[in-house]
């Protein structure tokens, strides 16, 4: 890393155990190893392919991670990254910084996420020592929009959230976040202006760091932009919470603004996000396997597409481009899975 890069890309990789429920996610095609999801995104950001990770992760239709469209606008732009291990569930090849995270619990158990102070706390500090002129902020957790919905319900926020599903089970995300409110005593808005103690009671790790970062940054007059859907619209709201007003923006997908399910733009301009939408125009490569997935609605966010799509628009970088490197990135990751 150079001494003081114009862009930094952070990929904050963690887990929740409320993933495991079933009919919240389609981050990876076996239940089994969806755990393995953000150590194999950590490692398809840093290397170009799992390295480590036993699977590559694919929906149950084998919608591939955001991670490869990640990482073919990695290989076109040139920004720096790094990955946070914020409570990951099994170890990943990839580099990390650890901010001390454990995993997280379920969002149904009266405190999920017991450290979110300490987490937030080592976040906050080490987003304001990063030597970079602008953050973008980044997730990978299956489970994610559950663990944000409830986090949002909380807060007092409005509680609409995108699936990485292409019928987003919202009645189901309720039901379970209802289960959370009652298990923590709780009604929404209770925790309105607490950002730690919403994630404590509601939340999972990755939104710890992702607010502490986010606030840390902010707080250096570091520019920050959150890089995803609503788990990072969310991560904006608690940063609102903490009494920040600074200037942020959301970049997200054509796909999560089409949402009308997961309505990010109602949510961003609750919490006075600058809301940036990126086209990567797959309809002109719907042949293949992975852009036609997307177009049928599976993923449509994660491991901050939408930031990196939006930072290749910025540096001129054709989209036609980007979609010949995530064909290039696709074949090399899949590699393994078509060996024998």
């Amino acid at each position: 890393m150079t001494d003081t890069p114009e862009t930094l890309f952070a990929l904050v990789a963690g887990a929740t155990e409320t993933a495991a429920i079933d009919g919240i996610s389609a981050a990876g095609a076996d239940p089994a190893l969806m755990a393995h999801t953000p150590s194999a995104d950590a490692e398809i950001l840093a290397y170009g392919r799992p390295v480590r990770a036993p699977v590559v992760p694919v929906s149950p239709s084998g919608c591939p991670t955001p991670a490869v469209v990640t990482r073919a606008v990695h290989e076109r732009v040139d920004f720096e990254s790094v990955v946070v291990d914020a409570g990951l569930a099994e170890p990943t090849g990839a580099p990390t910084v650890d901010v001390r995270a454990a995993r997280g619990g379920d969002v149904r158990d009266p405190e999920p996420v017991p450290d979110a102070g300490s987490i937030f706390a080592d976040a906050r500090r080490f987003g304001a020592d990063l030597p970079t002129e602008r953050l973008v902020l980044a997730e990978t957790i299956p489970g994610g929009t559950t663990t944000a919905m409830g986090v949002l319900a909380a807060l007092g926020e409005r509680r609409t959230v995108s699936s990485s599903l292409p019928e987003n089970p919202l009645d189901l995300k309720r039901e379970v976040v209802d289960a959370g409110l009652d298990a923590s005593d709780l009604a929404r808005g209770d925790l309105a202006g607490q950002p730690t103690d919403t994630i404590r009671q509601m939340g999972d790790p990755v939104l710890a760091a992702v607010a502490g970062l986010a606030v840390g940054a902010l707080e250096a007059d570091t520019e920050v932009v959150l890089a995803g859907g609503t788990q990072l619209a969310t991560a904006g709201a608690l940063v609102r919470h903490a009494g920040l007003t600074d200037d942020l923006e959301l970049a997200t997908t054509s796909f999560v603004a089409a949402d009308d399910s997961a309505n990010v733009r109602a949510l961003a301009a609750d919490n006075d996000l600058a809301l940036t939408v990126t086209d990567p125009g797959f309809e002109q490569r719907d042949d293949h396997p992975a852009m036609a997935a997307y177009l049928a609605g599976e993923a449509k966010e994660g491991v901050g597409m939408g930031g990196a799509l939006a930072l290749a628009d910025e540096a001129g970088v054709g989209m036609d481009s980007i979609r010949n490197a995530i064909e290039t990135v696709y074949d090399r990751v899949t590699e393994r899975e078509a060996a024998p």
